[in-house]
């Protein structure tokens, strides 16, 4: 009998993949398929919801027509992993979105959130949820759309509305609109659920603007979601795990006890720790998620550093600047000057994330001379990056009450060696990098595995990731790198100094 295989879904901001994996964790076959994002006005960030399903189908049907007729029978089980916080509304007697996806960069909703920052109900609402007022997260998403979307604010009136985040718009088409669900990691990540209870938060669905109705039924990430429809590539596989993006990725990298981190460096990058069973409502603006969820309902809980720009800030210098023809040319870019000199980069072309959480900032860059030349922009960029990502480490650590060991890194941009030794210089934390960068899709497929019995344990998923890791050690003295760290500080002030209406 064949070894069963497992099917990954990995729906990311900027494309989307499917792979199969063995029992083992080891790709076998991978289809990736770009997906484009709007920018319609300035810190407006949106997606067409029938594109996002469009190219999930199209890297599925690619990734089915690869297999043999052996391998497409030994898929025993699906897990799909998404963007988080990215908002969709839909009919569910016609299955059409009522506007576009509002994806997690998105700002265009600061004064909605600015305004429930004001209100009494405020502390509390952060509270129970564990995050932040902020434009981030699905909730203020939804009561724009409620208000600035005439099919959307129809369905609504005639009961036909629904609302999801991405697993849970995939998860519709998957099974032809038979399910409506999300699990509580995506849940976590809307500002409606309660993070002690696991339930939606009745006065916060009602506050935007939900009715029941429109909401998705809320199950363990191990769970049973139904099965790929027929007509569709896969079909009839179960679908036996969902799981956000970050979540997936800290399940991959195996970071399965309290105090083991990673850091995913994908189109932003989130520090995630595990702090185990008992949810930590972490100071310093980190915020506390779910991270994984067992069938009978037993949760591991995570604190969360987000910064919203990270591969984007190499898109920028692809696409924008041109100073690079591929995002992988930066890493020759960089490494032609010895340092980037005085120059500092922050990356805060969408507003920041963790600690400051102000969606008006900008980015910013600081220290230019007369010298300063493509290979010096280039070197700022990957410090900036991490030197942000520092900043993040240095809150969970004083959270944690104890220094991290070790920071597990996955994600695009981790291919860099000199972005991840310029983060173990600046967090003076040894960084450890696995062969096989994109640990979000395995993550999600481990636990489908897990979840439909095909697994039993991750033994042999260890063992392969300890050994094809690379470690790269901190190599700068203290004295060095809190001079660094005061310079990027300086520089991070001036950036939230600066708003775009400063000198109106």
């Amino acid at each position: 009998m064949a070894e069963p295989l497992l099917l990954a879904l990995d729906q990311g901001t900027s494309s989307s993949r499917a792979v199969i994996f063995d029992g083992s964790g080891q790709a076998l076959a991978s289809v990736q398929v770009p997906l484009p994002i709007e920018y319609p006005a300035d810190g407006w960030v949106e997606q067409d919801p029938l594109a996002i399903w469009s190219s999930q189908l199209q890297a599925m049907q690619q990734l089915e027509d690869q297999l043999s007729p052996e391998q497409r029978a030994a898929v025993a089980a699906c897990g799909i992993t998404n963007q988080r916080e990215t908002t969709v509304l839909w009919r569910s007697d016609q299955g059409q979105p009522c506007g576009p996806a509002l994806v997690w960069q998105d700002r265009r909703t600061s004064s909605i959130c600015r305004h429930w920052r004001q209100q009494p109900e405020a502390e509390s609402w952060q509270q129970r949820t564990g995050l932040v007022l902020d434009p981030y997260f699905s909730a203020s998403k939804v009561q724009w759309l409620l208000q600035n979307s005439a099919e959307a604010a129809a369905a609504q009136a005639d009961g036909s509305l629904r609302f999801g985040t991405v697993d849970s718009w995939l998860l519709w088409q998957l099974t032809a609109g038979s399910v409506h669900a999300t699990d509580l990691s995506n849940a976590s990540r809307t500002l409606l659920l309660d993070l002690d209870r696991g339930c939606w938060l009745p006065e916060a669905c009602e506050r935007v603007g939900l009715s029941a109705s429109a909401l998705p039924e809320l199950k363990p990430c191990r769970s049973h979601f139904g099965f790929i429809a027929a007509g569709l590539p896969f079909a009839g596989v179960p679908i036996t795990a969902l799981l956000g993006d970050q979540q997936a990725a800290s399940f991959g990298q195996l970071c399965l006890e309290p105090g083991q981190a990673k850091c995913t460096y994908g189109t932003g990058a989130f520090l995630v720790i595990n702090v185990g069973s008992t949810p930590v409502r972490a100071p310093g603006g980190l915020l506390s998620t779910v991270g994984w969820t067992e069938a009978d309902g037993s949760t591991t809980y995570c604190i969360e550093g987000s910064l919203f720009n990270a591969g984007t800030v190499v898109q920028w210098l692809r696409d924008g600047l041109g100073l690079i023809p591929n995002s992988a040319a930066i890493e020759e870019l960089a490494a032609s000057v010895d340092s980037a000199g005085e120059l500092m980069l922050v990356p805060a072309f969408t507003g920041w994330g963790t600690p400051h959480w102000d969606p008006e900032a900008r980015g910013l860059m600081i220290g230019l001379t007369r010298d300063t030349g493509p290979g010096q922009i280039a070197r700022a960029a990957l410090e900036g990056i991490a030197l942000a990502v520092t900043t993040l480490m240095q809150l969970a650590e004083q959270a944690l009450g104890q220094p991290l060991q070790e920071l597990a890194v996955d994600g695009g941009a981790a291919a860099s060696d000199l972005l991840l030794q310029a983060q173990a210089n600046s967090s003076g934390v040894p960084v450890r990098r696995p062969d096989q960068l994109e640990s979000t899709a395995l993550g999600v497929a481990l636990l489908a595995g897990l979840s439909a019995g095909c697994l039993s344990d991750l033994n042999s998923v260890r063992q392969a990731r300890a050994a094809g890791s690379r470690r790269f050690d901190p190599l700068m003295d203290a004295a060095e790198r809190e001079r660094w760290l005061q310079r990027w500080d300086s520089a991070v002030d001036r950036c939230l100094e600066w708003h775009g209406d400063a000198l109106r």
